[in-house]
């Protein structure tokens, strides 16, 4: 069958997306763009009302094309009724069933009505065959689910409680990955600082097994919650040493307000999570900070606002992802009453300001500086992509290195996205 896989939402969702098209592959099947599918794959994420609006449209729309459509992702978890109500003729692959891609797809010729098919738990992440987005990059998904249960938070009901893969199993998934040619590894899951607190290794200590993996490799590892962090935070430092691991936190604050993250049942105060930072900046100056702003929460105030807008123009995070509060179902934050959209219009748009500001302020610190960088993947347009030790992108547009070297590279330029430099010498 000519198969089209779509995808939406996190690096964790794009890494099974990379194994069900090794499935489509290895099954007999081919992979083709949108427009030749007889079966479109839509592998989906639920984190915000207007993916999902725009999933369950295209969930519709191929059907009534008499295209056969296969939902994956977060979305069968949680809204089985919205997809089945849009088609009732969908196939369904549960979060943890994407192993079982190939052999729906040979049953789909011979299948009376809508195919099911959810496992209790995760299979066949670890040392599976993949077709990568880029063949430098290698997405390694540490565990399944998260223990906690932040009020907006709609992942948790989706992937559950907390699964963490096996330690061993994890390192030689990596070992595979550098052995194949990544240069590049992404360790991802729901919250990375909760891995192995339901097994015997903890974060620190994986990531320790992982650096000494031999091979020319760097290791950016995902988003990690304060309140995970903060038990680990001495070990997780002296894990970081290493020259492997990008200085890069992504560390979702969500908000400076006290009393707003008491509400998002966020289980950390502002303090505890200004305190990550600072002991990271401290060891890491040079180090990245990502974080993530939720703008519009029920019960936010002006005052709320503006402990945000102080935390942002002291802390100058280099990226901040800000999204408009939008309620999601079987979350505890459903129910609250609602603030008015113009309100989070307004509050949303403020936060851009402030934040494009520091992100400008960041980037005009950095031209004239020589840095050593990390060759990690084609630019779009034109040389190579390259990562400084603090993970910050810099393109080299004259460049005919491979993935995997260093270099030492002079900034001269700056764009939105990223830095522009020209190699000074090469190891």
């Amino acid at each position: 069958m000519k198969v089209h896989i779509s995808t939406y939402g996190c690096s964790a969702s794009q890494a099974s997306a990379e194994i069900m098209k090794a499935s489509v592959r290895d099954s007999g099947h081919e992979l083709v763009p949108e427009k030749d599918a007889e079966v479109v794959v839509i592998n989906t994420c639920t984190v915000k009302y207007t993916t999902e609006q725009k999933i369950l449209h295209k969930i519709r729309e191929f059907g009534e094309k008499g295209i056969k459509v296969i939902v994956s992702g977060c979305m069968p978890e949680v809204q089985l009724d919205d997809i089945m109500h849009q088609n009732p003729n969908a196939h369904i692959l549960g979060v943890n069933s994407i192993s079982r891609l190939g052999q729906m797809l040979d049953s789909l010729a011979s299948a009376d009505g809508s195919v099911k098919v959810f496992l209790p738990e995760p299979e066949g992440f670890q040392m599976v065959p993949r077709i990568r987005y880029n063949s430098n990059i290698h997405i390694c998904q540490l565990s399944q689910g998260c223990d906690y249960a932040c009020a907006y938070c709609i992942v948790t009901v989706a992937r559950g409680s907390l699964r963490s893969f096996d330690p061993d199993e994890i390192v030689e998934d990596v070992r595979k990955a550098v052995e194949e040619g990544c240069s590049e590894i992404w360790l991802t899951s729901q919250d990375n600082g909760q891995y192995g607190t339901d097994k015997d290794v903890l974060l620190p200590e994986l990531l320790k097994m992982v650096c000494r993996i031999p091979g020319q490799f760097k290791i950016r590892v995902g988003m990690m919650n304060p309140f995970s962090v903060t038990p680990i935070l001495d070990d997780l430092l002296d894990a970081f040493e290493d020259e492997k691991i990008y200085r890069f936190l992504h560390l979702p604050i969500q908000t400076a307000s006290d009393s707003v993250l008491e509400n998002m049942n966020r289980y950390h105060s502002i303090s505890e999570a200004n305190e990550i930072v600072d002991r990271f900046r401290a060891r890491f100056p040079d180090m990245t900070l990502f974080t993530d702003l939720i703008v519009g929460y029920p019960g936010e105030t002006d005052e709320d606002v503006r402990k945000t807008v102080e935390w942002v123009n002291e802390y100058k995070p280099e990226k901040v992802n800000i999204s408009r509060f939008t309620p999601r179902p079987h979350t505890k934050a459903w129910d609250l009453r609602k603030i008015d959209s113009r309100i989070i219009v307004n509050r949303s748009n403020e936060l851009h300001a402030v934040c494009e500001a520091v992100k400008l302020e960041s980037r005009e610190g950095m031209i004239g500086k020589e840095v050593d960088v990390f060759i990690s993947k084609p630019a779009k347009q034109k040389g190579m992509m390259a990562r400084t030790d603090s993970y910050k992108p810099v393109v080299i547009p004259e460049c005919d290195l491979e993935p995997g070297i260093t270099c030492r590279v002079h900034i001269y330029d700056a764009t939105p996205g990223y830095f522009l430099g020209k190699i000074v010498n090469s190891e």
